[in-house]
Order: C-alpha cells, then sequence, then structure tokens
C-alpha cells in the first residue's frame, strides 16, 4: 500500500548521515583528498586532515561528515580513462546546521595522473534548507548527443523530513564536451517525484511520477532530440470499516515531451522543471 511506501521513503531520508557514510565507499573517487589537493593546488588542509580551505568563506569537504557532502566520483563507462568527480564549494560562512550554500564545480579527470582536463562551476547547486540535498550520483548512460558526442548526467536527490506533507524529487542535469570544453547542455529535469498530505496513520493524497529518457533519431542543430515519457501516480488511501488502510490508486497518467536542443541548451518544459537551486 502507498501509505507504507510513503513512510518508508521518509524514513529512509531521515538517514541521510548514514547515506553520506555509504556513498564514501561506493563511488569511484579512491583517494578523493588527493583528487582535490591536485584539483585545487592552493587549497589549505586542515589540521585533522578533514577537509581544505579554498578562500576564508570556501570549504571542501573530500569525504562526507554528518550532513555535509564529500566529493563523488564515477569513471566515465564511454571514456575510460576518465574519471567524472563532482566536488561540493561550501560556503562555510552562510551555511548552519539548517541551511547550507555552496556551489558544485564538476571535473573531468585523467585516471591515472588526476590531471584535470575540464572543469565546470555550477553555482548555487549545493543550496538547500527544509528540502534537503540526500544524494548526488553520476549518470553515465547512453546519452549520445551526436557522432562522437556523448552527454553524461549528474542527478540530485532532494527531501523533507515531514511525514503529514512528503516531498521527494529527482533532478537531472546533462553535461557534455565539446570543443574542448565542458557545457551544461540540459538544466534541472525532473526525472521523479513523490508528495503529498496525510494523517500519517493511513488517510491521504498522494501522487508521484517516473520519468525515462530515450534518444530520438531526428537532430536540431546538430544534437538528437531528447523523448521524454513521464508517468504519473496518484492514490488516496483510507481506513476500512475493519480498520485495516487501503490504496485507491487512480488511472496512470503517460505524457510524452520531446526536448529539442536549440543550439545551447535543451529547453525543459515548465512541468517538469526543478526546484530552482
Amino acid at each position: 500500500m502507498r501509505i507504507l511506501l510513503c513512510t518508508l521513503s521518509v524514513s529512509l531520508a531521515l538517514a541521510a548521515a548514514s547515506f553520506w557514510t555509504a556513498q564514501a565507499a561506493a563511488d569511484d573517487c579512491g583517494d578523493a583528498a588527493a583528487l582535490v589537493q591536485k584539483a585545487y593546488p592552493k587549497a589549505r588542509k586542515s589540521a585533522d586532515g578533514a577537509s581544505f580551505t579554498l578562500d576564508p568563506h570556501t570549504s571542501i569537504v573530500p569525504l562526507p561528515q554528518d550532513d555535509t557532502p564529500g566529493v563523488v566520483c564515477k569513471v566515465w563507462p564511454a571514456h575510460d580513462d576518465l574519471l567524472l568527480a563532482s566536488v561540493p564549494l561550501m560556503d562555510s560562512a552562510k551555511s548552519s546546521d539548517d541551511e547550507h550554500y555552496g556551489d558544485i564545480e564538476l571535473l573531468v579527470v585523467d585516471r591515472k595522473t588526476l590531471q584535470v582536463r575540464q572543469r565546470l562551476l555550477q553555482p548555487r547547486l549545493m543550496n538547500d534548507d527544509a528540502i534537503a540535498i540526500r544524494k548526488i550520483e553520476f549518470d553515465t548512460g547512453r546519452y549520445v548527443l551526436a557522432p562522437g558526442v556523448t552527454a553524461f548526467g549528474l542527478r540530485i536527490d532532494m527531501a523533507n523530513h515531514s511525514q503529514p506533507n512528503p516531498f521527494s524529487e529527482t533532478d537531472l542535469r546533462l553535461y557534455a564536451i565539446a570543443g574542448g570544453a565542458l557545457h551544461a547542455v540540459l538544466d534541472g529535469l525532473v526525472v521523479a517525484n513523490y508528495g503529498g498530505e496525510g494523517d500519517t496513520n493511513c488517510a491521504g493524497s498522494f501522487h508521484s511520477s517516473q520519468v525515462s529518457l530515450t534518444m530520438s533519431p531526428v537532430s536540431h542543430h546538430g544534437y538528437h532530440d531528447i523523448v521524454v515519457v513521464e508517468r504519473s501516480d496518484t492514490d488516496d488511501p483510507s481506513v476500512d470499516k475493519n480498520g485495516e488502510c487501503q490504496s485507491h490508486p487512480g488511472k496512470p497518467v503517460h505524457r510524452t515531451y520531446r526536448l529539442r536542443y536549440d543550439g545551447g541548451r535543451y529547453p525543459v518544459p515548465d512541468e517538469l522543471k526543478a526546484l530552482a537551486p
């Protein structure tokens, strides 16, 4: 029943700290501190070696600590000599226990030498508050935009702590190398979300959606169109006369969108735009 899934998802959301610990062991960073030192040679390591300072207001934590995310890495299968890295540049002066402020810098790194080949700063992607960042990961699906051009994705999961009003969202951004530089080609597409309102026991009204992406043979401005198929579901669980919680799902709704490259980006439909960073 969906209400049970809701309770499970909220419980998982409350386990943010354990996620970051698991993430550190799951990705491909290896020696994350060495990677940070190579990419930011002017960074100063803290006395305990747990973090780096770039300037009086900006810090990098190589490995996750409590609710502070660390560097995330993944080998890029399309170019297996390269490592993708997401580095959170946190504003330590503005951030608090309840709110975080910071940017993400994306790095494309030579796996053998750790030499940075491309980098791209993405402002404000580490900003969060009551709706907090729970997970950051690379999506290395085969996003072949054009002959010789394969994009990679960055997925950011966000969720709140509310049981009566749960909310979660996964956003996807795509990046590609062109002309020797790293470019953002798709901004903040919602690929999964969940939300609603309930009494924390059973009764309520909930909605969810899942999105799939496929590459179309049709091209605009040299890049293939992206076909986005969204499935939306609803449920209105309630307690029956025997005191049992019963699910009352609505009929799934499917919508199809076609994203066309405009020469700089793939514009995202308003219905699928992510929360503003």
